[in-house]
């Protein structure tokens, strides 16, 4: 697949998200989820990740019912994408609709220890509004 076709089909992906893909991208977006930066619809090769995070290195898939027969070439996907040194987490659909919290927990989970949430704050801050540089 080339470049400029991986980005169309990226972006037709994006406007017809699947209702699983919008409740998570609801919890993902604006680094909502301990905040870490999440992409969705992002062509790696010749490939789509439904949801990346380039920080902590991770993938997630949803994976509604086709496939179910599709286990060779989800397996091929994640073998490429562990190439690129991503790693890949799947999740039903139903399971995100069912419980969505309990999926960002796992999510969170394996981004690892070093969110950016949980980062020293800046020894440098930026004033707030109404006081003064010095």
């Amino acid at each position: 697949m080339t470049r400029l076709l991986a980005t169309k089909r990226a972006r037709n992906l994006r406007r017809g998200q699947t209702r699983a893909e919008a409740y998570l991208w609801q919890a993902l977006r604006d680094r909502r989820l301990g905040g870490w930066k999440w992409r969705r619809q992002v062509p790696c090769g010749s490939f789509i990740a439904d949801f990346l995070c380039v920080e902590a290195g991770l993938v997630v898939e949803l994976d509604g019912g086709q496939h179910g027969e599709a286990i060779e070439y989800d397996a091929r996907r994640s073998a490429y994408l562990a190439k690129l040194g991503l790693r890949v987490i799947r999740f039903w659909n139903s399971s995100v609709l069912e419980g969505r919290s309990d999926v960002c927990d796992a999510i969170y989970a394996a981004c690892g220890a070093d969110a950016p949430s949980l980062r020293s704050p800046s020894p440098c801050p930026l004033p707030q509004a109404g006081e003064e540089e010095v």
